[in-house]
């Protein structure tokens, strides 16, 4: 298909885009992509929005259109499935752009990883492996915000849509055939959630190397991290353009407020930062002087020791567990997880404020609850056939 000549809208105007989504308003199914730029802005910037939705292609330019609401309303209408690949920015986009959630989102990234499928898979990849179509090579490094852009570079970015229903209705076969949507579902629903509320969280604990800090150097990469944010927002540039991760680690770890003693550190010798070294002290001062119960706490969570190599050796089993099931691992749990779920069945971190990703839901169904059973000696574990995809077998005592 993807040597055929394509057919697609280019929409460029107010009117194309009311037109088009007139068109498509009694579908039921949207795939939706988008190219973006984040390189350079505080926030991605959106170059194209790409859709396929009742056999009819498009391609959103909107740039010169001064009105897109009545693209949210199609992306955003509750009783449409939008069917997207690892949407994290599209979801983002409707939220910033649009003030709502996109309509019941498919992943296709995500339901190939509850039929066994890769995980996570690249959209070329999950297209070539569930309908046997190649995806055109050629334009990744393409400066979407640039303009005039060739008929190449649309087709280029129209095919991320063009098989994305037939990849979804393959899936959700194989989901209905081991009756895993109400679990798709349920994941889905609780991404967005997550997503929703990671907008409006400080994010000042993804700063590069906060782990192991003490309560008083958090408090710095906090504030650090706060005027760092209005700083990048008012000059619309990325955030460690403004001041590298590296140095508001360093900057804490100092724990000075003294302008001079700043002054010295590598690395701030740049003029706009020079200019801002007051401020940056500002900040430094007043997160010292922040009452002791009011510090941020670690989040680092400890393993006991002792408990490592038993967190280790049921990592394998959850895995072993994945495969046979036909469940990604990677979709399931991570090595952290599982050393979680173990602390927590075992009680060793005392009292928590909710149970591990591992203790409800269907991840436990899946795992969480055979692990519960090895640790209480009800389920034991044996190699079966050592060359085999699956060698380890799970026993009931």
């Amino acid at each position: 298909m993807a040597d055929k000549a394509m057919q697609f809208e280019h929409i460029t105007t107010d009117q194309q885009l009311h037109d088009f989504c007139e068109s498509i308003a009694a579908a039921k199914l949207v795939a939706f992509d988008t190219e973006f730029v984040s390189e350079d802005t505080y926030r991605p910037e959106l170059c194209l929005v790409q859709l396929a939705a009742g056999g009819q292609l498009a391609i959103v330019d909107p740039q010169p259109i001064e009105d897109l609401s009545p693209l949210w309303d199609v992306l955003c209408d509750p009783d449409r499935e939008i069917i997207v690949h690892s949407a994290r920015e599209e979801f983002h986009f409707c939220l910033r752009l649009a003030g709502r959630r996109p309509g019941r989102l498919f992943d296709v990234q995500i339901a190939a990883g509850f039929v066994g499928l890769e995980y996570p898979a690249s959209l070329k990849n999950l297209v070539a492996q569930v309908v046997n179509e190649t995806l055109p090579k050629g334009e990744t490094r393409t400066d979407w915000r640039r303009r005039p852009l060739s008929k190449r570079q649309l087709e280029y970015a129209m095919f991320d849509v063009v098989h994305l229903e037939r990849v979804r209705d393959k899936l959700a076969k194989r989901l209905d055939k081991l009756g895993r949507f109400e679990w798709f579902r349920e994941e889905m629903l609780a991404w967005q959630d997550d997503q929703e509320a990671a907008e409006a969280r400080e994010r000042w604990r993804r700063v590069s190397g906060v782990s192991g800090l003490k309560p008083r150097a958090l408090a710095i990469v906090r504030e650090l991290w706060r005027w760092r944010e209005a700083e990048a927002k008012r000059r619309d540039q990325p955030p460690k353009r403004v001041l590298r991760d590296d140095l508001i680690v360093e900057l804490a770890r100092r724990g000075t407020s003294d302008v001079k003693r700043i002054r010295a550190l590598r690395g701030l010798e740049r003029g706009y930062l020079q200019r801002h070294l007051p401020t940056i002290a500002a900040s430094i001062e007043r997160a010292n002087n922040t009452p002791d119960d009011e510090l941020p706490k670690s989040q680092r969570r400890e393993t006991p020791q002792k408990l490592t190599v038993v967190g280790q050796f049921l990592a394998t089993i959850v895995s072993s567990i994945c495969r046979s099931s036909k469940i990604a691992p990677g979709l399931v749990a991570t090595v952290q997880d599982v050393r979680d779920l173990v602390s927590y069945q075992l009680g060793v971190n005392g009292p928590i404020d909710e149970p591990p990703a591992l203790a409800h839901g269907w991840r436990a169904e899946i795992v969480g609850n055979a692990v519960e059973e090895m640790l209480n000696g009800k389920v034991s574990v044996r190699i079966d056939d050592a060359l085999s995809d699956d060698p380890l077998i799970l026993e009931r005592r």
